[in-house]
């Protein structure tokens, strides 16, 4: 049997556990520290006069490359080192938020964008300079690729601190709707100079007003307090709260209301199952909300010193409605019972809460750290696959 203490105090500051994991480890990210926000809730997680020595690496992941930005357009790759996360980091810095697809090269230049609103045989111009002055404050908003998987380190997946419009005002005070049914298709620039070896080019959406309303889907014109890199869609993109990135077009450049009978978009069809669609639907509105569920999964091990012993911690992220999620429990080894994770409280701004579990193995060996939540009437369906399972090798106990 595994012992297990999940009691969480501190025996170190947040500047120390910075300093600390990046002697012993090199994993800390430059700039984190300076996105670090001061909170009550300094890493409070630690084993009590312990020492902090290192990190464990999980395996059965591959090796891929982390924080660099890897090849190009639709093949453009920049995974997110979480592992590197400090605790309770709210945002990304931009230069390390995850890419997906990198810009077009045949995009010239992001001052000559133009947005057309409506159907493109009549329509307007939506005006970009008024929508930079109308842009407020949309929170820190996580995003997941819905092909994020383990052989990234899933690292398809990050937090940033949002400016934009909700799109329906845009489109309701431009374009009104024909319709009460009518339904909004949004799409983005999506030619390419080169042939993608795993990508299909074609990028849109089609929502229902009510989901956009319930979502508060918003057209995203800066994020973390500077310019919409080009990458990350600039010079607008869409930003659609607690749904996959797939639906976060970037580069949009029309935006048009549809009727409700509309086909379901390249894209939409593409994404059915990563989206968790019942098959692929023909129509867009067969299609159910791209939503994230709420998940959890653990983004580093660390390895600590307490007196004569070697014990560890286990730090990791709980996302999708994370404020909604009252009881997340670890199950360490397969077939092992699950024992409570403490969580972050109260939330700390962000679309993401940290947790933390103190662990102490009995043997050397691989051990299967997989998470649920405890709470029947809430879906998990990635959870309760196992997705978010990750396997660390302890060979010091």
């Amino acid at each position: 049997m595994t012992t297990r203490d999940s009691s969480l105090t501190s025996g170190l500051t947040r500047r120390q556990m910075i300093s600390t994991l990046a002697l012993a480890s090199g994993a800390v990210l430059a700039g984190f520290d300076r996105a670090w926000p001061a909170t009550p809730a300094d890493a409070a997680y630690g084993f009590p006069n312990g020492r902090l020595i290192g990190t464990v690496p999980f395996s059965k992941e591959g090796n891929p490359v982390m924080n660099t930005v890897i090849d190009g357009e639709l093949d453009g790759r920049l995974m997110t080192d979480l592992a590197a996360l400090p605790w309770n980091t709210t945002t990304v810095p931009t230069g390390h938020f995850y890419i997906r697809t990198r810009a077009s090269t045949l995009i010239s230049s992001p001052s000559t964008w133009s947005v057309s609103l409506g159907d493109p045989e009549n329509a307007q111009t939506l005006d970009l300079d008024q929508l930079r002055r109308d842009a407020k404050p949309r929170g820190i908003q996580v995003l997941e690729c819905s092909g994020n998987g383990r052989g990234r380190h899933f690292g398809l997946m990050s937090a940033a601190d949002w400016q934009g419009v909700p799109l329906l005002d845009v489109v309701s005070r431009q374009l009104p709707p024909p319709s009460e049914s009518a339904r909004v298709v949004v799409s983005g620039f999506d030619i390419y100079k080169a042939v993608s070896k795993q990508s299909v080019p074609g990028a849109s959406w089609n929502f229902s007003r009510a989901q956009l309303q319930d979502t508060g889907a918003f057209l995203a014109t800066s994020m973390n307090g500077g310019d919409l890199p080009l990458d990350h869609g600039a010079p607008v993109r869409l930003v659609v709260p607690g749904w996959y990135g797939c639906t976060c077009i970037k580069w949009v450049n029309q935006i048009e209301w549809v009727d409700a009978g509309e086909p379901a978009t390249s894209q939409m069809k593409e994404y059915a199952g990563r989206t968790e669609q019942n098959g692929i639907p023909e129509l867009a509105r067969d299609f159910a909300p791209a939503a994230m569920d709420p998940a959890a999964m653990p983004i580093r091990i660390e390895q600590w010193q307490v007196g004569g012993d070697t014990r560890y911690v286990i730090v990791g992220i709980l996302w999708g409605q994370p404020a909604a999620v009252k009881r997340l429990e670890i199950q360490v080894a397969a077939d092992g019972p699950y024992a409570p994770v403490p969580v972050l409280e109260p939330p700390n701004g962000s679309d993401w809460r940290f947790w933390a579990y103190r662990w102490t193995p009995d043997h050397p060996g691989d051990y299967a750290i997989r998470l649920r939540v405890a709470e029947p009437q809430m879906r998990t369906r990635r959870l309760d696959r196992g997705y978010y399972a990750r396997t660390v090798r302890i060979d010091r106990v």
